[in-house]
């Protein structure tokens, strides 16, 4: 069976080689997860959020337990892009499984810098662009609360960046996501990736305090998975470009319900906290899942959801 799926974008396609790719923030730099199988197997990597210069990140404690989840609030750690272009992508094998590179920062001007700086990276073959970071110019609003701005920051990282598949991240955190879905749509974008972490928080009763440091942070995990899988459903039958599903993604049948729903391919996260080696086993299992399930073609599932 062809597992092989192209995001037909706007601009450039992406092609990979199967529809299983890591999401960022839960998969490091792709590096730390090589001993738990082959990176060069699974159908990209997502590398964790870059910014122009390096963060430190949150205070601790950021990162808390809840039910069927998990709450992060590590603030965008990292090591700045030029770290990253010169020491962790010459070590990505990245001429055989793509390399995306998230970005994110706090400014459209900041975007752009980013995206053009990532443009003559031979390794990196597309942009995801996390617009849940907030606009430091406009009050704080996050760039995805705003269609907008999220317009805005869509067309400088495709000005920016003409020789990269541009994908824009979708925050869940919206009245109406299929609006954000348009404007970015409209502004250039190649796909869509929805969603990203639910606000939320947690309290140490005994203590009297909230369980994070910086309060609220971002929820992950299969308590999502409904809200990822009501999203993608309603963005893939809103727009023409291509989306990948993320949320709450922990075995392969996961990853075919996002499919089934209208998903090009899907992200898995916070299951590679649970199981380091996830994403290269529902890359192994796949083909016997489709098999089990009757799907003959990734293509014939893809959006076949049948209603009523």
């Amino acid at each position: 069976m062809d597992l092989s799926v192209t995001l037909s974008g706007q601009t450039h396609d992406l092609t990979l080689k199967n529809p299983i790719l890591t999401a960022s923030g839960t998969f490091g730099y792709g590096l730390e997860f090589a001993t738990y199988g082959d990176l060069a197997s699974l159908g990209g990597m997502v590398v964790k959020g870059l910014s122009l210069q390096a963060r430190d990140g949150n205070p601790t404690p950021r990162i808390v337990e809840t039910t069927a989840g998990m709450l992060n609030a590590v603030g965008l750690q990292n090591d700045g892009v030029d770290i990253f272009c010169a020491q962790k992508l010459p070590m990505l094998p990245w001429q055989e499984s793509p390399v995306i590179a998230n970005i994110y920062a706090a400014s459209v001007e900041d975007f752009g810098q980013l995206a053009a700086r990532l443009n003559d990276e031979e390794g990196v073959a597309a942009l995801e662009v996390n617009v849940s970071c907030p606009n430091v110019r406009e009050g704080g609003i996050a760039f995805g609360q705003d269609p907008g701005m999220l317009a805005q920051v869509t067309s400088i990282v495709r000005k920016s960046a003409p020789d990269k598949h541009i994908m824009i991240k979708l925050s869940p955190n919206v009245t109406d996501i299929t609006v954000m879905a348009r404007a970015a749509e409209e502004a250039g974008a190649d796909s869509i990736s929805c969603i990203n972490t639910l606000l939320g928080m947690a309290v140490d009763l005994p203590r009297r305090r909230p369980s994070l440091a910086n309060v609220v942070g971002g929820l992950s995990g299969p308590a999502i998975k409904p809200v990822a899988l009501r999203c993608v459903w309603q963005v893939a039958r809103a727009v023409k470009i291509p989306v990948v599903g993320v949320g709450g993604i922990s075995c392969v049948e996961d990853a075919l319900e996002f499919i089934l729903v209208g998903a090009h391919a899907v992200q898995v996260g916070t299951a590679s906290f649970m199981r380091p080696d996830c994403a290269f086993d529902m890359v192994q299992e796949l083909p016997a899942a489709c098999e089990r399930l009757g799907i003959s073609s990734l293509d014939e599932l893809r959006g076949s959801l049948q209603l009523g």
